[in-house]
């Protein structure tokens, strides 16, 4: 593979992950943080989260509408930082869920995302089918609502028991649930990353073909999970090269190999 990337991707950085202050949604250098990766040729995107304070939301989008960086919006801390679940069983809580996600949607359209990436809410054996149903409920009901603004909803796969401990989970329960919400809405689609392959005990060829028909949206990263003991286990998105880590530039590689092909 010795063409550029950009031919293949649109390539951009997850603001929340390069600059975790980012996180909450509360860091004071939010609009530094976009300049440099607007002054940066090298990227065509940028994958933002919420901002709270709406006169730094409006910098923002200001600086993004003479990027003509593409941008997209991950809601995943608005979950991860709350303790939020999208397929809670207890319905109000489901409910509050899907609210902020609905918010979500409205902030990405205001900086000009195609629409929101998210996560589905904890794992258990013996809810596995309930906790199903009411992500499915979550998502119909987001993908109704950003169906009108022309926008998107994605799902991200995540580990289901090591460290964030989703319901979605290994590659089959994904494309099980990725074609039950595309019977019905168009605007579904999933998102994989390289860094939670590993945490699924799954390999990147076995989960691109077996969601290939879902995919929308990518990511690389690196992740410690072989050995629990080890530094920076679980999923903290270390650096490349990290002692221990599972993912390098061969499984880099070869997770864009498998993509090309």
């Amino acid at each position: 593979m010795k063409e550029s990337i950009h031919k293949y991707f649109k390539v951009g950085l997850i603001s929340f992950m390069a600059y975790p202050a980012n996180m909450r949604g509360e860091d004071p250098n939010i609009l530094e943080a976009v300049k440099k990766v607007a002054g940066d040729d090298y990227f065509d995107a940028i994958e933002l989260n919420w901002i709270k304070d709406p006169a730094k939301r409006g910098e923002v989008k200001k600086l993004l509408e003479s990027s003509h960086l593409t941008v997209c919006y991950g809601a995943q801390p608005r979950l991860l930082t709350t303790g939020l679940n999208a397929n809670h069983l207890d319905e109000a809580e489901r409910q509050k869920a899907e609210a902020t996600l609905r918010e979500a949607i409205d902030e990405a359209e205001f900086l000009g995302a195609g629409g929101i990436a998210f996560l589905s809410g904890k794992w258990a054996e013996e809810t596995k089918e309930q906790s199903y149903a009411q992500l499915l409920k979550t998502t119909r009901n987001l993908c109704d609502y950003a169906k009108p603004k022309g926008m998107k909803v994605e799902l991200e796969v995540f580990d289901y028991d090591i460290a964030k401990a989703s319901l979605i989970g290994p590659a089959p329960l994904a494309a099980r649930f990725a074609a039950d919400m595309r019977q019905s809405h168009q605007n579904f689609g999933l998102l994989i990353d390289l860094s939670h392959i590993p945490m699924t005990y799954e390999t990147p060829e076995f989960v691109v073909r077996t969601l290939r028909p879902y995919l929308t949206h990518f990511h690389l990263g690196n992740t410690v999970c072989a050995d629990p003991k080890a530094e920076g286990y679980g999923d903290e998105h270390q650096r490349f090269g990290f002692p221990g880590g599972s993912n390098d530039t061969k499984q880099v590689l070869d997770y864009l190999q498998v993509l090309k092909n």
